[in-house]
């Protein structure tokens, strides 16, 4: 960005910004409860939440562009009268903090305090990598994920924190968790409130076992899910992380979000007499090679299998003594999932080269080759699978293309000791048929796309496009006992087979790669754990039948919650490090963070009266309730409406008061949040609602509001990159209100938003300019017009009012921001500019003041802190945030449209003029210079030409019979052409036909009518001092176009008047000005015949535009036009000499002679070649 020349606009609002909020604080004016009695006869209320920022650092501007959601709808709603409460908790639990704590704790063991780290690349993790976590990358993963974004360059905790601008005295603190606790909520506060945030501060707290009510609340959620079966027990696939020992859930993570496990078939491949040479010495053991399909219903087709020559293997001992081959990744994966006798432990008794297997004689399940061999396949990866893959060459192209290779190239079987007989007898087995591509699907497609080889990667990826899908859903088996029989049908029919026989297992790894927070590289493991049955289908049809009620703001966000509820199943809710709430019946577990977090909304309705204004519940309590009091039957009454009282000492007065919180703000009105959150959090959201309500549905959500990422100036924010801000970078950079509006403009769809920092620069100059321009009317509020508010601008600015508070209403209620800044404040300053400019008379002060208190209004909920000190320039009482919101009067739309064709046709003329100003070129070449010229005739049209007029008329029948649709370009031609009357016109009727149906797209069918609305005469005339002065001529008439000759008929339609433009000739004369220092000076005028007084001040004053109003000009002639002139003016007595020119007075010029002269009451007087001008 370029370097701003000064701050001068900024410190004004920030100044601005910092009063208005101690004012706001000193008021409480967010401080809300149910019982406060004005709250009784609001219109409804307005519950908002937004989910609790994690608190390992400084909100950044990605948590504030979801957060200002929630907060330009809780300032809209408030104006709407509603009583508003958007409260904000800071979330504690999970990993995190735990993990970067002890990253802390093993810097400073391994490298001292303060840290001196190895001089090597600080890329290298601190923390020993294992052999086996050696893994090919996929390019496709390697975009980095908002955890690693968000860490910068730094792979040291202790760098990281010291981004964050701490001391090395300071970040020792860090390395205990609970530091952490105190450290960064109060600062999140701090950031929050210098933007302006409408929240209750009373009602914040933090999450874990730090706060004891927090506590109770979630172990009382939990009791309640178990007893009522939603929480289960058992061994349960999850993505796992070896180094924390536990699960590792969505937000434990640096990369992989959203990831889950992926199921295989483990094909056992036993390795048949004689044994490779690498494996001779496990002779008489049972050894495999391990293949992880996803199709096991192919494995009748198998020819061969495939091994990476150059890949590294191991050969691995299993819980009953047999030994699998398989690359090391995928065997850490096995050994999480009873595979081996120790979990986690991989007993390796060799290590093996791809080459060292090729060639292996193998048995494979239900192939009808007796004996297959272990080939090479140059492309396998070692991110996905085992390593080594079965080969099905008629329904895979790959394999088909691969197989084809080995046969036909001798030099290459030779390469790796291939033998003729491993090879050529084996070809592709028919297994399943598919409609359209036969029996051998495979080299059917290879064939038709001339696939030359396993290196045809393009070629090869379009080919299998074209048959997996194709194959599993339409494919029909051919082979024995399963023919005539759907593949997707069978598909787990033959895999259970296989398992149950002994000749394959389940075996699962992660979709992708995922990498915990403490840096690990996670698994697959079968874990003993209390899981969420969110897969149980009476819960889940509760909670498809919220989200049928549950307003999402757009059609993909729907979507994208119908396609979680349609896979999501067990979820993990329980884990062994960490911080947050033990699970109450069994201690040893911590409730993971995306479980304890789903209706922790309902906590704020009571927490400012059980937490004595600390985050941490450790103050005394407003109603007395000690944490040890608050027992699951408490809780029970103060959520649950038909709950008895409890036995409990605590007064029913004070239990009443947190119960009527709870039924008051409940449900919530609006959650909003990242689209990233809709597969997890939002889902568990609406689940555990359901859940916990299952027969109050109207405690279940009202809206959830989902958006897409935030990129900062079109790219991805990171610190490594430099591209980053924080909240508190973006308030001191550009002042709250500066940034709220380029947050609002940012946009509004679940597509990715740019927050763009030159927009935020102009709309600081946008903002100071208007309440500079406000300053300055209620400065002039008595030199503005009064009287009936009554000509045309007028009428046309109090209907474009009007229309701007209704579409910024209906945006507002979309939660369509960037659209409710359009019509709110974009669109409605450029109303109020071209107002100003077509107002010649002046504007009309109840209309300016009506427009500046309906944009105050408009624009409040984006810029609240300038919009409530323009609320105190205008003498209002109280505070913008008690007010209305604006009442919108009548909107006459055709005023509005004859308004915007005003400003299009004086577009259009000035484009005109500016053509008619290009010079011409002479038969040399050279430029003729233009005369400007002096007059103009506007023509219009009421009617459109004949031939126009037939094809509009053709077009609105279509229009109208086939419900709002044209038929295509060629349909409309044919009917055209074949009317005689239009034979002549064809080369301009179908262009004509293409401009009518881009503007029916824009401007709707109103453009398909074949006379306007309004007078286009009638408008102009009403504008023709603002049209001749804008355009700087002497005179402009407006004509029909029926009264013009032919061409200009053929022209001229309604809504598009045709323009001719003339210079009238003149005599030049010397216009003077005696007066001494006023800055109007000696020119050069034209006179023209039959001027009068009036016209030549409107000249003079397009040459001198110091003069603003033409009643202080003065127009005078020398009583002696011959020697006046000469004579030197006397100081103070400019007018001895001169004669006033009359308002009657006519000018008269002699071209030939180059004279002028005037005629006034019938007497005729030469002028001379001088007149003067005095500016009183």
């Amino acid at each position: 960005m370029t370097e701003r020349k000064g701050t001068a606009k900024l410190d004004f609002l920030r100044k601005i910004e910092k009063e208005i909020q101690a004012r706001w604080e000193a008021e409480k004016m967010f401080e809300v409860d149910a019982l406060d009695l004005e709250n009784k006869t609001s219109t409804g209320k307005y519950l908002a939440t937004f989910p609790y920022p994690y608190m390992n650092g400084r909100l950044h501007l990605g948590h504030t562009f979801s957060l200002s959601k929630c907060e330009f709808a809780v300032g809209f709603q408030r104006l709407k009268g509603k009583c508003c409460l958007f409260p904000f908790g800071l979330h504690c639990t999970g990993m995190p903090i735990k993990a970067c704590a002890d990253k802390l704790k093993r810097e400073m063991e391994l490298y001292g305090c303060p840290p001196q780290f190895p001089e090597e690349d600080e890329d290298d993790e601190d923390v020993p990598v294992r052999k086996e976590d050696l893994i090919i990358k996929d390019k496709a993963k390697g975009k980095k994920s908002k955890a690693a974004a968000k860490s910068g360059s730094s792979k040291y905790q202790w760098g990281i924190m010291q981004s964050l601008g701490l001391t090395d005295e300071e970040i020792v603190n860090f390395s205990e968790a609970e530091h952490w606790l105190d450290y960064f909520p109060p600062l999140a506060i701090q950031d929050l409130k210098s933007m302006g945030l409408k929240v209750d501060w009373r009602r914040s707290f933090i999450t874990t076992d730090v706060n004891p009510y927090y506590d109770s609340f979630v172990r009382w959620q939990f009791l309640t899910l178990k007893e009522r079966n939603k929480i289960k027990f058992g061994k349960r696939y999850t993505i796992y992380c070896p180094r924390d020992g536990q699960p590792c859930m969505d937000h434990d993570r640096q990369t992989g979000e959203g990831v889950g496990p992926q199921e295989y078939t483990l094909i056992k491949m036993r390795v048949l007499d004689p044994y490779p040479t690498k494996l001779s010495g496990l002779r008489g053991r049972n050894i495999f090679l391990v293949a992880a399909t996803l199709r096991p219903e192919t494995m009748f087709g198998q020819t061969n299998c495939w091994v990476r020559p150059d890949m590294l293997y191991i050969a691995f001992e299993t819980a009953n003594d047999d030994i699998f081959i398989c690359t090391q990744r995928s065997a850490r994966n096995m050994s999480y999932q009873g595979f081996t006798k120790d979990n986690g432990v991989v007993p390796v008794v060799k290590e093996l080269m791809g080459e060292d297997i090729l060639g292996a004689a193998l048995s494979a399940p239900l192939t009808s080759y007796k004996v297959i061999y272990a080939l090479p396949m140059l492309t396998i990866k070692e991110d996905k699978g085992t390593g080594v893959v079965t080969s099905v060459p008629s329904d895979a192209p790959d394999d088909i293309a691969a197989l084809r290779d080995l046969k036909k190239k001798q030099a290459l079987r030779l390469k790796y000791g291939i033998k003729d007989e491993m090879v050529l007898p084996f070809e592709p087995v028919p297994i399943i048929e598919i409609l359209g591509y036969g029996s051998l699907s495979a080299p059917l497609v290879c064939d038709e796309l001339k696939i030359q080889s396993q290196n045809d990667r393009e070629k090869l990826v379009e080919a299998k496009e074209r048959v997996y899908l194709k194959g599993f859903y339409e494919g029909v088996m051919l082979v024995a006992g399963y023919k005539g029989q759907k593949v997707q049908d069978v598909k787990k029919i033959i895999q259970k087979k296989m398992v149950d026989s002994g000749e394959a297992m389940i075996y699962m790894e992660p979709e992708k790669q995922v990498i915990s927070r403490s840096a690990d590289e996670c698994v697959v493991a079968l874990c003993d754990q209390w899981y969420l049955d969110y897969g149980e289908e009476s819960w889940k049809k509760q909670a498809r039948e919220c989200l049928k009620s549950l307003e999402t703001f757009c059609e993909e966000t729907r979507r994208n919650f119908e396609a979680t509820l349609e896979w999501l199943q067990e979820h993990a809710c329980s884990r062994t490090y960490g911080l947050g709430t033990r699970l109450p019946w069994d201690e040893q577990w911590l409730i993971e963070s995306l479980s304890d977090s789903t209706i922790y909304m309902a906590y704020y309705t009571v927490a400012h009266l059980l937490q004595g204004d600390d985050l941490s519940g450790r103050g005394v309590s407003a109603v007395g309730i000690r944490p040890e009091q608050m027992t699951r039957e408490v809780w029970d009454y103060v959520f649950f409406k038909k709950a008895p009282f409890p036995k409990t000492n605590i007064p029913k007065e004070s239990l009443d008061k947190l119960k009527q919180e709870f039924e008051f703000w409940y449900p919530v009105d609006l959650r909003a949040s990242g689209k990233d959150l809709v597969p997890n959090h939002l889902s568990y959201f609406l689940y555990n609602h359901v859940a916990m309500w299952p027969e109050d549905s109207d405690k279940w959500p009202v809206s959830v509001r989902a958006n897409g990422h935030l990129l900062l100036n079109s790219e991805k924010m990171s610190k490594s990159t430099g591209n980053f801000l924080t909240l508190r970078e973006a308030t001191e950079k550009f002042s709250a209100d500066g940034m709220r509006l380029a947050l609002a403009d940012a946009g509004d769809t679940v597509e990715d938003a740019n927050f763009v920092e030159a927009m935020a620069d102009a709309g600081i100059l946008r903002l100071y300019t208007w309440v500079e321009w406000v300053k300055e009317m209620v400065a002039n509020w008595d030199s503005l017009r009064s009287g009936p508010a009554n000509t045309f601008n007028d009428r046309v600015f109090a209907s474009e009012i009007n229309a701007g508070i209704i579409k910024t209403d209906q945006n507002y209620e979309k939660m369509m921001f960037k659209e409710a800044l359009k019509t709110g404040f974009f669109e409605f300053q450029a109303a109020k500019d071209k107002y100003r400019e077509l107002a010649i008379e002046g504007m009309h002060r109840e209309l300016v003041f009506r427009f500046i208190e309906a944009q105050t209004l408009l624009l409040a909920p984006v810029c609240p802190h300038l919009c409530e000190h323009i609320w105190s320039l205008l003498g209002k009482p109280g505070s913008i945030m008690n007010a209305s919101w604006p009442v919108a009067g009548p909107v006459d739309e055709v005023l509005i449209r004859s308004s915007q064709y005003l400003m299009e046709t004086a577009h259009d003329l000035r484009l005109r003029l500016k053509n008619y100003l290009s010079p011409g070129k002479t038969k040399k070449g050279e430029k003729q210079p233009v005369q400007k010229p002096s007059r103009c005739t506007i023509y219009v049209a009421k009617n459109y030409p004949p031939w126009q007029h037939t094809t509009l008329s053709l077009l609105r029948k279509h229009y109208q019979a086939s419900e709002g649709q044209l038929p295509d370009n060629k349909v409309i031609a044919t009917e055209l052409g074949a009317l005689p009357e239009l034979k002549k016109y064809m080369k301009r009727v179908m262009p004509f036909v293409a401009m009518i149906k881009e503007n029916l797209e824009k401007k709707g069918p109103r453009v398909l009518d074949l006379e306007l609305a309004f007078d286009e005469q009638a408008v102009l005339m009403a504008n023709i001092v603002y049209l001749t002065n804008s355009l700087e001529l002497d005179h402009i008439d407006v004509k029909f176009a029926s009264e013009a000759e032919d061409k200009i008929k053929e022209e001229c339609c309604p809504g598009k008047p045709f323009s001719v433009f003339s210079t009238e000739p003149g005599v030049p004369v010397f216009l003077v000005n005696p007066q001494p220092a006023n800055g109007h000076f000696s020119a050069k005028i034209e006179v023209r015949q039959g001027d009068n007084r009036d016209a030549l001040i409107r000249r003079i004053m397009k040459i001198d535009r110091g003069i603003k109003d033409p009643s202080k000009v003065k127009l005078m002639r020398f009583e002696d036009p011959l020697h006046g002139p000469r004579r030197v003016p006397i100081l103070g007595r400019e007018e001895l000499g001169k004669t006033p020119i009359s308002e009657q007075a006519a000018f008269h010029i002699n071209l030939n002679e180059k004279r002028v002269h005037i005629t006034d009451n019938g007497i005729k007087t030469e002028i001379g070649d001088t007149i003067v001008y005095l500016v009183h």
